[in-house]
């Protein structure tokens, strides 16, 4: 156990995010990690989810296609199968009767319910479909939704419009990565861009902007720079959450200093289901194990990792 004992460390401070009160600010990020097969969960994901889960906490679920024909477009929704929605209720009532809150993350969307779900989180980053319309050096269309900045970007835009649309933008959030060179979709102007999106969002009043950290342009390790989320921060009127290998530290840092409400976890959270009594002590955390993270395994580097007490009691 840590020897500092800081119970008021501002990640562990209550955040109202709209109308879902939170207990702390740790967030769990989206993370694939392939445990999926036909797109569909599986019944171990219960257990993942369930471990991770504290009440009035806010995780956000591993990326879920809505179907594989529907691309976003409003004249092809896309819909859950049968098969999905009954896969997933289970997970989502394992989180609720813990008090955490539940968003899905969504790579393709269109007409949706919430029913199960808390809220929504479009997938816009990391060189995916949105992404590939956000970022000129991948998108070289010549219709509407290619050429300038405002045309780029109307694709996510009008993502955004249709579900909030369908399930109100108070249950709708949208995942940025502007400065991400993922997939080989990066942008000459990041800064412009993810500008431009935070300031276009606020016409939608939508319940969360959540932006990876301009330090983490690739998906592995963290870079020296000297770019900065701030000017997204300050254009954007919802809950600001940031990502993107943040620690104990620097995570409370940025919530001390105003520069982010919340703080998403990804890796460090895998490895420690327990993260925000870790962080609320100052314990040791455990290291996550880089060869298992897209594993098959149901188990193995996905619902083996200890909890505190768990190892404390092999040390002692």
């Amino acid at each position: 156990m840590g020897e500092e004992q800081n119970l008021q460390i501002t990640l562990m401070s209550p955040y109202k995010m709209g109308h879902f009160q939170l207990s702390h600010r740790v967030v769990l990020a989206p993370l694939t990690r392939q445990r999926m097969y036909g797109n569909v969960p599986q019944p171990h994901a219960i257990l993942y989810y369930s471990q991770r889960t504290t009440d009035g906490g806010l995780l956000i679920s591993e990326a879920t296609v809505i179907s594989d024909t529907a691309i976003g477009y409003r004249d092809v929704p896309g819909i859950w199968t049968k098969e999905q929605v009954e896969a997933w209720k289970p997970i989502v009532e394992a989180v609720h009767d813990k008090g955490g809150i539940f968003f899905c993350q969504i790579w393709h969307t269109g007409r949706l319910s919430n029913t199960g779900f808390d809220g929504v989180e479009l997938h816009a980053a990391h060189g995916y479909l949105v992404d590939q319309f956000l970022k000129d050096q991948v998108n070289d269309r010549t219709d509407n939704y290619g050429g300038s900045l405002e045309n780029r970007c109307r694709f996510a835009l009008e993502l955004v419009e249709a579900v909030s649309e369908e399930i109100g933008a108070d249950r709708v959030g949208i995942r940025l990565s502007p400065f991400a060179d993922y997939n080989e979709s990066g942008d000459s102007n990041p800064e412009g861009l993810g500008l431009y999106m935070a300031e276009s969002l606020n016409k939608y009043g939508i319940l969360y902007l959540h932006v990876v950290e301009p330090r983490m342009k690739t998906a592995w390790e963290k870079f020296e720079c000297t770019e900065s989320l701030l000017s997204m921060r300050k254009a954007f009127k919802g809950t600001f959450i940031v990502a993107g290998g943040y620690g104990r530290e620097d995570g409370n840092k940025a919530v001390a200093e105003n520069r982010a409400d919340l703080v998403a976890y990804g890796r460090v959270f895998l490895a420690n289901p327990d993260l925000p009594r870790r962080f609320e002590l100052n314990a040791p955390l455990n290291k996550y194990d880089r060869n298992t993270f897209y594993t098959s395994d149901p188990v193995v580097g996905y619902t083996d990792y200890p909890f505190l007490d768990q190892t404390y009691d092999k040390e002692t």
